[in-house]
């Protein structure tokens, strides 16, 4: 794993200076809160000034070719001050199924849209018990019915990119959203910042997505998505810490910074020590994509970012657990992320079966 570029160090400085100028704590809470689930004029001006929709796109489908690498960034800025955005479930999952199932039409016809910005697309996937099985399944006539749960975009997404059970496996569609039969509702979670959808489909049309292996692209894409969400819960640890450390050293007790003591000194230098071995792991990921190094990104960095926000709560004292500071945020982003795309027991597991595997062959 090679140290990041100037190139690389320059796209992280200038997203983190839009997101410092456009999305402080009460914008946060705002787009949050508002129909579409994000703000709309922060994420036109990262996609047409920096371009962070098309950094995973290839040039020949209007992106700019760069990779997950670069992408993954954008995000850890991004989940450093928790900004909602559909950078997670359309520039990255909604894009990298399509690129993974190779079916050049269905790329020529959605990735320009998607890495330009002006498209917003959601991967319907999940059922009720997880991302294990697909929700959605193909009836005898070709139609979609059942549920998708925990949608990311799913409650604004343009198009709907659609992993549905089939009697010879896991089939991929296209599903215009604006149709009859499909129903989006706010799915209730923990993290305000990370709106989930559930979508139910009844009898609905649908486009297949030619996929030489759809049951391998939906593998693939797991990991993927492992290796995004630990580059966005690294960078919201990050935050998280900045958050602690700026407070303790202006929170005076017995005529001196909290941030004097020993005792805390230690609390904050331990945080720091997760924060930085969470982001080796989140890097590995990236870079390689090796499902056991995704597995070993999504346990540690989801129980990294689960302690420090735990221990940024306890730092601040009564006042992390009101509505109006933002390390509450940060403490329900950190439990929320945990469970999406999997619990981390269950990639403990996946590991383990990957271990063997290899020892199998050698």
């Amino acid at each position: 794993m090679s140290p990041p570029t100037d190139e690389q160090l320059t796209l992280a400085a200038t997203v983190r200076a839009v997101v410092a100028k456009h999305a402080g704590p009460t914008a946060v809470r705002a787009s949050a809160s508002s129909e579409r689930g994000y703000d709309e004029k922060l994420w036109a001006l990262l996609c047409n000034q920096i371009g962070v929709a098309a950094l995973a796109v290839p040039e020949e489908y209007g992106g700019i070719g760069a990779g997950l690498v670069e992408a993954n960034l954008v995000l850890t800025e991004l989940g450093r001050a928790l900004v909602p955005s559909p950078m997670l479930g359309s520039a990255v999952l909604a894009a990298h199924v399509l690129l993974e199932s190779k079916d050049a039409d269905a790329c020529a016809r959605l990735l320009p849209g998607i890495a330009d910005g002006t498209t917003v697309a959601a991967f319907c996937w999940a059922d009720a018990s997880g991302w294990s099985t697909p929700g959605p399944l193909v009836e005898s006539d070709g139609t979609l019915s059942g549920t998708a749960h925990y949608v990311l975009d799913g409650k604004s997404a343009d198009v709907l990119i659609v992993a549905a059970r089939a009697s010879p496996g896991v089939t991929l569609f296209e599903v215009d959203p604006g149709q009859d039969g499909v129903v989006r509702r706010t799915s209730p979670g923990m993290d305000p910042t990370r709106p989930l959808t559930v979508v139910e489909f009844s009898e609905v049309d649908a486009r297949p997505i030619a996929a030489a292996d759809a049951d391998r692209t939906l593998a693939r894409v797991r990991d993927i998505a492992c290796a995004a969400l630990a580059a966005e819960q690294v960078g919201a640890a990050q935050g998280c810490l900045e958050l602690t450390v700026d407070y303790t050293k202006s929170r005076v007790q017995f005529g001196r910074p909290i941030g004097s003591f020993q005792a805390l000194k230690h609390r904050m230098a331990d945080m720091y020590a997760l924060v930085e071995t969470a982001r080796s792991a989140a890097d590995a990921a990236s870079a390689s994509l090796d499902p056991a190094d995704c597995a070993v990104a999504k346990v540690y960095c989801s129980e990294a970012f689960s302690h420090v926000a735990a221990e940024a709560i306890q730092l601040h004292g009564g006042i992390a657990i009101t509505w109006e500071h933002d390390a509450q945020l940060y403490f329900k982003r950190a439990h929320g992320s945990s469970q999406l795309f999997g619990q981390p027991d269950e990639y403990v597991e996946r590991f383990a079966a990957v271990q063997l595997a290899e020892q199998a062959l050698t």
